[in-house]
This record gives structure tokens, sequence and C-alpha cells, in this order.
């Protein structure tokens, strides 16, 4: 179980938003989920909070870390457990 707080601006029908959250999902991570899709504010917010255009974003601890390559990218080297500050 994480201790760490999560969050994944993501937009309708996007597999890599999928691919992320299944990730996440596998980790028992729980995550606060911001569909961008038909609110231009949202998408706003997560442009201004991580300097990029593409979902999903995801912030650990209100951090971008970037997109679903690379969450697996942070996982394969085995540094994503420690981010998540997964026991």
């Amino acid at each position: 179980m994480s201790n760490s707080s999560v969050t994944i601006y993501t937009g309708k029908n996007c597999p890599y938003c999928i691919r992320a959250k299944q990730l996440l999902n596998t980790k028992g991570v729980s995550f606060e989920e911001i569909d961008i899709s038909s609110n231009q504010d949202l998408e706003k917010e997560m442009v201004r909070l991580t300097k990029r255009m593409t979902v999903p974003q995801i912030l650990i601890e209100g951090v971008p870390i970037g997109g679903c390559d690379e969450l697996h990218d942070l996982d394969r080297r085995g540094e994503l457990d420690p981010l998540l500050d997964i026991q």
C-alpha cells in the first residue's frame, strides 16, 4: 500500500492513460484521476503544473514525473516503489 499522494491527468480512450493506471492499480496505489477531456480549465491546470500538453501526466507528492513511458521506466529501474513509498 502506498503512502504517497498520486494524481494522474487523463483523457478519454487514451491507451497510455489506461496502461499507467493499470500499473498503479497493480501496485495497489490509490490515485486521484482528473479527466481533462472536456474541461479546458483542467487542461490548463495540468499544463501549468507539468509543463506538458499530453496525457497522461502523473504527479507523485505534487512532483511531475512525466507520462506512461516515464512511469514504466521508473518501475523498470526499481525507482518507482520508493517514490510511492511502497513498503
